[in-house]
């Protein structure tokens, strides 16, 4: 049992260890759920590509970090607040 948790507690680390990644999550932080973004208000915000963004995107949803929702043509993007009170409790633990 602790092994699989030492390995959730790598993978956040792994995730988060990206400078970019980690500006996005901090970012969605401060959004709430009305508030969600899209790529393109994203890569604005970060001064990045879009196709950077999605990247960074694609690598946080595995992990369960980052939400999407459908809004017309768009996907808006949102933090799942629950998935980040679960890694907080993780990386407390691995300490």
């Amino acid at each position: 049992m602790l092994e699989g948790k030492t390995d959730e507690q790598a993978a956040i680390f792994a995730v988060l260890s990206d400078p970019t990644r980690l500006r996005l999550v901090k970012l969605l932080c401060r959004r709430r759920a009305p508030d969600a973004l899209c790529v393109n208000a994203l890569a604005a915000f970060l001064g990045v590509t879009q196709s950077a963004v999605s990247q960074h995107l694609r690598i946080l949803k595995s992990i369960g970090l980052v939400k999407s929702e459908r809004r017309g043509y768009y996907i808006h993007y949102l933090i799942d607040r629950a998935a980040v009170k679960r890694c907080q409790g993780l990386v407390s633990t691995a300490l």
